[in-house]
């Protein structure tokens, strides 16, 4: 079946053929259509149309909320098949894959109904006869750019609000994890999206990515993934001054406070970095513990992290998948190697797993080192992976400093019986989500994304759709008359 979706219909595309591999075994779940420059162009010229010509912008914005609530149906009903793609393609466990599919239809149904609610604001000018309004409207062509950690959850985030704000859009899922964006337009092709609003376009990078940033005809780009490509896109769209909205990951810090429970701080420690084997951007890579409870938390964990049982993600005894690919866990391993010769102290892992029944695929097990410092890469760069850098603090300046002494700025954690001190650690910290005595949890409604390096813009919550609006200043003067400024 054709895998790019362009002008309302399925099509083979002129860029050949791209195997998804399995992460579990290195097997080839599909094969699957990859764009041409020409693909490219129909999509963006498709999407072009459909915004500047087709009825979608006349389409009121109940029926643009009521066309998102028909895709959360949908996605309740195909609930299971959904998660077990999700699985396959990104080797994370089938329990993490169904909560990601609720998490998605949730999404769904807040920008259902959001959709139409904000109808502007009313100026007051003074003037008795003139009429000030303020009006949201979409921006226009959006380019949606997705990583391959959390391919369908990252694309729910652009997709739902674009929709609700009246865009049309071309998606480009990651080349490594397409399958479940295919499934998604799927969806929204059977909830009635017109032809032209929504297309998807399969590639890598370079002969996909890049000539949809660089579009003249593309009005806005939301992309999540690595730093170094988010740079490329900010200076590819700089030439035709599009919008763009780039979440870059992060190194977040977890501040453990010597007053925490100890049990709940070893199991949230854990959970914070090593779920999806660490392939999350705001996972808590950097452990960064009060001197009174570290060297016995430090011991728990490697004790604790040494029994993660790792497996295929669809059986329900494993605990964490593997990696998502070859060159990934060759990423992995050079951060190991790195941390090691500078002198880090290797408390457990570093190593793959010797079990049979796993060396085919690309697992690693969860890896801790103590005793580092800010100097080390395995520190300072987002490793994105089953790697824990634990350090240690005297007191809550230090904390606090240790906690901002990075590039990024997506999220962090503090764990403490005190509540003062909690609150006055969390508003110091210069991260864009602040969990307080917890780890990884989001809603719909509150805003996502990060400071400094981590990128800009927000996904989620109000200004989740104001991303994908412009606001127009609407001036109507009801009884005009000559001013006389010009005499003759």
């Amino acid at each position: 079946m054709p895998s790019l979706f362009v002008d309302g219909a399925w099509i083979s595309g002129s860029g050949g053929t791209a195997d998804v591999i399995n992460p579990f075994d290195a097997s080839v779940l599909e094969t699957v259509d990859q764009a041409g420059p020409d693909d490219v162009d129909r999509a963006v010229l498709a999407a072009r149309a459909a915004f500047d010509t087709g009825p979608w912008r006349r389409v009121p914005a109940a029926e643009r909320g009521a066309l998102l609530r028909r895709v959360a149906d949908l996605l309740v009903r195909d609930k299971e098949e959904i998660a077990r793609t999700e699985t396959l393609d990104t080797g994370k466990t089938l329990v993490e894959s169904r909560i990601d599919v609720d998490d998605v239809t949730a999404v769904f149904r807040y920008y259902a109904d959001l959709a139409g609610k904000d109808a502007g604001r009313v100026v007051d000018t003074g003037q008795a006869h003139v009429l000030s309004r303020v009006v949201p409207e979409p921006i226009g062509v959006c380019v949606l750019i997705t990583p391959w950690n959390y391919p369908l959850l990252q694309l729910s985030w652009k997709v739902a609000p674009a929709i609700a704000a009246g865009n049309t859009m071309v998606i480009k899922p990651s080349e490594v994890t397409p399958l479940t964006s295919v499934l998604l337009v799927r969806l929204l092709e059977e909830a009635g999206v017109p032809a032209g609003v929504v297309n998807v376009v399969l590639g890598d990078g370079r002969s996909v990515g890049a000539p949809l940033t660089e579009h003249p005809a593309v009005d806005m780009v939301s992309f999540t993934g690595g730093l170094a490509t988010g740079q490329a896109i900010i200076r590819a769209s700089a030439a035709t001054v599009k919008r763009v909205a780039v979440e870059l990951g992060g190194k977040n810090p977890n501040i453990v406070f010597a007053d925490t429970d100890f049990e709940t701080a070893v199991d949230y420690a854990l959970t914070a970095v090593f779920l999806h084997s660490g392939q999350v951007c705001s996972g808590g890579a950097r452990l960064i513990v009060q001197d009174e409870m570290h060297d016995d938390l430090v011991a728990e964990i490697g004790r604790r992290a040494e029994l993660i049982r790792l497996g295929n993600g669809l059986d329900e005894g494993s605990e964490v998948g593997p990696l998502v690919s070859a060159a990934h866990r060759a990423k992995i391993e050079e951060y190991v190697a790195s941390a090691q010769a500078e002198g880090a102290r290797l408390v457990v892992g570093g190593r793959r797993p010797e079990e049979p029944e796993l060396q085919k695929g690309f697992f690693y097990r969860p890896t801790v080192f103590a005793d580092v410092h800010r100097e080390m890469r395995v520190v300072r760069e987002e490793t994105f992976g089953p790697i824990l850098t634990v350090e240690r603090f005297a007191d809550e300046e230090e904390a606090i400093a240790l906690g901002n002494d990075t590039e990024y700025g997506l999220a962090g954690a503090v764990w403490t019986s005190d509540i003062g001190r909690a609150e006055r650690v969390a508003r110091a910290l210069r991260h864009g989500t602040v969990w307080i005595n917890d780890y990884h949890p989001y809603i719909p409604g509150a805003e996502w994304g990060g400071f400094k390096r981590s990128g800009n813009g927000r996904e989620l919550g109000p200004t989740g759709l104001a991303e994908y609006q412009e606001h127009k200043h609407i001036w109507h003067n009801t009884a005009p008359k000559p001013v006389r400024w010009f005499t003759h």
